[in-house]
């Protein structure tokens, strides 16, 4: 895809508001007239004076004019301005929502992967601090560049010579300018890249927090969080010593035109190259010529952020789309999953290394093996998180890729041990399961799941507003009402990413007993975290460095397998030692009753 400019991104936001930028640098031009012509006007009245008119109504009539312009100059700074502001709320708005969309659209295994605190950075923070610099930058940049050049040309119409020595303090300034981009190329973008850091940095310890404090590692990822702060602040400083020197020498010279038209014009009056008049009128007009430029210039740093920041934007909104058909032109047959010599890489790193399986309609699987073997990245594949990178993954005898993805997503219910609730109520996040659903529908899911009772007890019931992320409830709480949500979908395959693995026993028991009864009926692919809960499954895969080192059933794996057999005997193991401190925290506890 062709990369956009700057310019073509605000232009795309904008939609049905780009006439108002236009009609806002339409009335700053106007504006610019109105503020050159008071610089005409009293230079006439200096020549007046010179030549001793003293009509005092002439006088009047000319500060008059001068300021009307003022009023209309700053009634058409304001609607210009007001314009600006309302293009730029619709392209702040534009940006938002094309991201947002965006991230439906790509592998959203990769968004999950992605640090959310970078999403949030961009979505909220970088693309709000773009509203100063877009609002203003049409109106007041537009009439700080125009004016400047209006009176250039006017001072040329005079003398062309006056119009030279206007620029030598100006090409002085320039070779500084030329000089400060020199030294800032490279340190802007990795200022940019700094404070990215800083900003992930602290989202990620804000959001750790309790689990900081829980482990006493509020030290260590404290200093994190200072050193990227301490990173950040050298940047800024390396950036600002490279360039302060430039950056003085700009501001000194540019501005500085009388060291060039003062000499040069009483040069040519005293030589009769030059009226008096025309004299003033050039001086007059070269004084107010620098200042509008200087703060034209003084946009450069919030321009080069805005590109910056568009660079971050359109890193997300050109990459690659999954490319699903919109309408289901292949019926599936029944619900099997296939997978045939599939490969998935992460990151230029293979994962996966030709794995094939069967999954069969209305059958218990699961995927069971080290950690970080695989198994969820294939739960992933299955889910449509991600695309396969070769090979095929079939539903019903039909690539999942010709299928629309609303419909196949449809078809797949999605219990991860991390599930994410809203921070609304606990009958609006079970309705997300079935958008249509009636109350009845939803309490009938709570019901099924034996989340109903619980409910109840919490506040305000079913309207109980459950914080963000969940917050105010339980773990295993959150669990059975994901697990709720996804009995009111009812699709016909569930998979379940090791659902119970952060759930304590009692809870277990209470989430184990809701999935038995979400997945009657159903295909389910469990990714199995204690190997006592897969034990009666109909096929058990063993997944090993990305490929399915042996499948079986539980018997037949013991037997056949020497990784699940080890794996076994470690949880056996384990259960032992569970119960073995589940004795001796009874005993102490009986001991101190006593005591």
């Amino acid at each position: 895809m062709k990369k956009k400019s700057t310019f073509s991104w605000v232009i795309h936001f904008a939609g049905r508001k780009k006439s108002f930028y236009i009609g806002s640098v339409l009335l700053a031009i106007i504006g610019v007239a109105m503020s050159f012509i008071p610089y005409l006007i009293i230079a006439k009245i200096v020549g007046m004076l010179l030549s001793k008119d003293m009509d005092f109504s002439h006088y009047m009539s000319l500060i008059l004019m001068m300021a009307l312009c003022w009023i209309l100059r700053v009634a058409l700074h304001s609607t210009s301005t007001t314009l600006s502001h309302i293009a730029t709320f619709n392209v702040l708005g534009g940006i938002r929502t094309q991201l947002c969309k965006k991230l439906s659209t790509i592998p959203l295994g990769s968004v999950l992967d992605d640090n959310s605190g970078a999403y949030k950075n961009i979505i909220v923070e970088r693309v709000d601090s773009m509203e100063t610099t877009l609002a203003h930058i049409v109106p007041e940049f537009t009439a700080n560049i125009l004016l400047p050049i209006v009176m250039f040309i006017y001072i040329l119409a005079l003398d062309w010579r006056m119009g030279l020595a206007n620029l030598i303090s100006v090409a002085i300034g320039l070779c500084f300018v030329a000089g400060m981009m020199a030294q800032s190329q490279g340190e802007f973008e990795y200022t940019i890249q700094k404070t990215k850091y800083l900003n992930d940095t602290a989202v990620e310890y804000i959001n750790g927090i309790e689990v900081i404090k829980a482990f006493g590692k509020t030290g260590s990822s404290y200093e994190k969080f200072v050193l990227a702060a301490k990173e950040g602040a050298d940047c800024f400083i390396n950036w600002m010593r490279k360039c302060i020197w430039f950056q003085a020498g700009s501001f000194a010279f540019t501005p500085a035109t009388f060291l060039g038209v003062l000499p040069i014009g009483l040069l040519l009056v005293k030589n009769g190259g030059m009226t008096p008049e025309d004299f003033i009128t050039s001086v007059i007009l070269s004084a107010g010529l620098m200042g509008p430029l200087m703060i034209a210039f003084s946009y450069m740093d919030d321009i080069m952020k805005m590109q910056a920041i568009f660079g971050e934007v359109t890193e997300i909104i050109e990459r690659e789309d999954m490319v699903r058909p919109d309408t289901l032109t292949k019926q599936p047959v029944g619900s099997d999953i296939t997978l045939r010599n599939v490969h998935f890489s992460y990151k230029d790193k293979e994962i996966l290394h030709g794995l094939n399986m069967d999954i069969k309609q209305g059958e218990v699987n699961a995927f069971v093996g080290p950690s970080g073997s695989g198994k969820s990245t294939i739960a992933r594949l299955i889910d449509s998180l991600w695309d396969v990178n070769e090979g095929t993954i079939t539903f019903g005898g039909v690539d999942i890729k010709e299928l629309p993805l609303d419909y196949y997503t449809s078809q797949i219910a999605y219990v991860a041990q991390d599930n994410y609730l809203f921070d609304m109520s606990v009958m609006e996040n079970i309705r997300l399961g079935k958008a249509c659903a009636t109350d009845e529908e939803v309490i009938a899911a709570a019901k099924a799941t034996g989340c109903h009772e619980f409910i109840l007890g919490l506040e305000n019931g079913y309207d109980t507003i459950v914080g963000g992320a969940g917050g105010h409830l339980s773990g295993g709480e959150r669990q059975r009402i994901c697990i709720a949500r996804a009995m009111l979908k009812d699709a016909p395959i569930v998979i379940m990413d090791e659902a119970t693995a952060y759930t304590d026993p009692e809870n277990e028991a209470l989430v184990q007993e809701s999935v038995a009864k979400l997945v009657q009926g159903k295909t389910l692919i469990v990714i199995a975290h204690r190997l006592s809960t897969i034990i009666d499954a109909d096929k058990i895969f063993v997944i090993n460095e990305g490929n399915v080192e042996a499948e079986g059933t539980h018997a037949q794996l013991l037997a056949d397998c020497p990784l699940y057999r080890n794996m076994w005997e470690a949880h056996t193991m384990s259960k032992d030692d569970d119960r073995v401190d589940s004795v001796m925290g009874s005993e102490a506890r009986r001991e101190a009753a006593h005591a």
